[in-house]
């Protein structure tokens, strides 16, 4: 079954305690010091994954995380994977190369790899061609399919929701066309990175889901702490995508919207169920 990560507020972090996995940003363990300690815990429950915050530096237009750093990081809150510097927008092969630097460095300190291929736009043939790659590299553990990578290689990451909402479905069709996924899932996992326009993408995912050993997105959480509760729209946000990017810094004492988000990380997890 697919495992969920919910990301959240610093303040709100015990909504995730019990959580079988986590995805925790190297931005925040660089510089809140309490997600940091929540996430030192020896009594966390489950893998956790520590993203390299590239979607964080992509909009700060800041340099990735070098690889000595990533690691002293992954060190402080003992995470299984680490997830190798990628370059969305950019040439394939440079977070090819990117991967093949860091993998040594990783697996010689302990840590699963996990790596997200990327390409420029319109490069679809190249980020398949890239997929095709992680699949058969034996030092990759983990390989992800991700909001950014697959709308931009299809060349529609701006302008019309309803195109990202199906891309990532459409790319994985046409990934089992070329490639036999269930032989290559007995050797790798997978991750879904991010959600597109809302919850019920899960659904549209039905016949892969098997194939997803995790999931993260802060889509629930987010949602239900500013006080948007998922609905039966075709998408589950029938107002489309809560597009205000998540403040980490955001508290709230109000138990209405502490119970929405609630509601809406269930929602998702009943639709995993499913």
């Amino acid at each position: 079954m697919t495992k969920f990560c919910h990301i959240v507020p610093t303040a709100h972090l015990d909504l995730v305690r019990t959580r079988k996995c986590h995805l925790t940003l190297a931005h925040l363990i660089e510089e809140d010091s309490r997600y940091k300690e929540f996430y030192s815990r020896p009594t966390m429950i489950g893998d956790v994954i520590m993203d390299n915050s590239a979607f964080e530096m992509y909009k700060r237009k800041n340099d990735m995380y070098p690889t000595d750093k990533l690691i002293r990081m992954a060190d402080m809150i003992e995470a299984n994977y680490v997830v190798m510097s990628d370059y969305p927008g950019e040439p394939i092969q440079k977070t090819m190369d990117a991967a093949l630097t860091m993998i040594p460095a990783l697996k010689d300190n302990g840590y699963g790899t996990f790596f997200c291929p990327q390409s420029e736009k319109g490069d679809l043939e190249g980020l398949i061609a890239s997929y095709g790659w992680a699949f058969h590299h034996p030092g990759i553990d983990y390989v992800a399919f991700s909001i950014l990578n697959i709308p931009i290689a299809m060349g529609c990451e701006t302008g019309n929701p309803l195109q990202k909402y199906l891309s990532r479905f459409q790319f994985m069709h046409m990934l089992s066309k070329r490639f036999d996924l269930d032989k290559i899932h007995r050797t790798k996992k997978f991750h879904f990175l991010g959600m597109t326009e809302g919850p019920n993408e899960i659904l549209l995912m039905k016949d892969y889901l098997h194939l997803i050993n995790t999931w993260d997105s802060s889509a629930a959480a987010w949602a239900g702490l500013n006080g948007i509760r998922f609905d039966t729209s075709p998408t589950g946000l029938v107002d489309g995508k809560f597009e205000k990017e998540v403040d980490f810094n955001y508290a709230t004492s109000d138990t209405d919207k502490i119970e929405m988000a609630k509601y809406n990380m269930k929602y998702i997890d009943d639709l995993l169920e499913w």
